[in-house]
């Protein structure tokens, strides 16, 4: 197989790069040239978001591929004119979204039929994320037809992550001593391993799979007090968990997947991020790790990097600041 992997250096691309490399593909990485391709590709340079001239190596040598792999989140013009481009030179094209592309709030269980929220133009210019992901959705549709793939990923961790959930977890509680954990131990999370994810990706357009999927472990797949304790046994640290119910943390001003990463309490937003529909895409071979691998991989991953993981400057940092959790523990 011949993949484009459009992308291809951080997180769920390289991911998908290095998946597809293991299978011995042959893989062609288009990215801006801020961090360095993987060994063992072709590395095409361009910034997609400068339009028509940006895609100059895409469009030079008459080069073709199998697939092609976006997983572009910004404004939708990049997906547009990147799949216009490749449409007549490539296979198939799988589009990494988000179940983000629901309208809010999604129901438990809510599957691929549910409501979506507008898609963007590809002439708006920056929209809000939820409408980036259904935009670009839109216009991998429109160049590829029944030759798209759309993956709506949810909560996606596990080695190269750049948003910093995990990470924070994991570098919070390898300093050990009492640690807030957020609400009750057993509440359920439902997310997906950025490496099963690529994995099934791959599987998944190999076997010519169209139209969409939520991407996502079943909910309960983990739970947050075992996520914690995974930390806690892949860190070797002394760190005791305290579990603090989540009115005290509102009261503190302790705000859910930001301050206190991953986590949500009961309500609409939990059940739009940790209550997916799933069946379709286990259906067609999606398999999840336990959370007791990726954490390990992700505080060796970690480790290697001298514990600083690397974070996309587009979003917010997270975590519990010290003088909060200070806060909360003297409660």
């Amino acid at each position: 197989m011949r993949l484009l992997m459009l992308g291809g250096t951080e997180f769920v691309g390289r991911a998908v790069t290095d998946a597809a490399l293991e299978r011995g593909w042959e893989v062609t990485v288009f990215h801006r040239g801020r961090h360095a391709p993987p060994p063992g590709v072709t590395a095409l340079t361009g910034d997609r978001t400068t339009g028509a001239p940006g895609l100059v190596a895409l469009a030079e040598g008459g080069r073709e591929w199998d697939l092609v792999v976006d997983t572009w989140s910004g404004a939708p013009a990049a997906v547009r004119d990147a799949a216009r481009l490749l449409s007549g030179r490539a296979g198939h094209f799988s589009y990494v979204s988000s179940r983000s592309v629901y309208a809010y709030p999604a129901a438990a269980g809510l599957d691929e039929d549910g409501p979506l929220v507008a898609g963007a133009s590809p002439d708006d210019g920056d929209v809000p994320y939820d409408r980036a992901k259904r935009g670009g959705e839109l216009a991998a549709l429109d160049a590829f037809g029944d030759r798209a793939l759309l993956a709506r990923a949810g909560l996606i961790i596990g080695p190269g992550e750049n948003i910093g959930r995990l990470p924070w977890w994991l570098n919070r509680i390898a300093r050990g001593g009492p640690v807030i954990a957020p609400g009750a131990p057993g509440t359920e999370l439902q997310y997906i391993d950025a490496r099963d994810l690529a994995g099934w990706l791959l599987d998944a357009a190999a076997r010519g799979l169209r139209g969409a999927y939520n991407t996502v472990s079943r909910p309960g797949h983990a739970t947050m007090g075992e996520l914690l304790a995974a930390c806690v046994a892949a860190t070797g640290s002394d760190a005791e968990l305290r579990w603090t119910d989540a009115d005290i943390l509102r009261a503190a001003g302790a705000e859910p997947w930001s301050d206190l990463p991953i986590w949500l309490p009961p309500g609409e937003l939990y059940d739009t991020l940790h209550r997916g529909g799933h069946t379709k895409a286990h259906a067609a071979g999606l398999r999840c790790r336990p959370v007791g691998e990726t954490v390990a991989d992700t505080w060796s991953w970690l480790r290697a990097l001298g514990g600083a993981a690397p974070r996309r400057p587009d979003r917010p940092a997270v975590g519990l600041a010290p003088e909060l959790e200070a806060k909360l523990l003297a409660l």
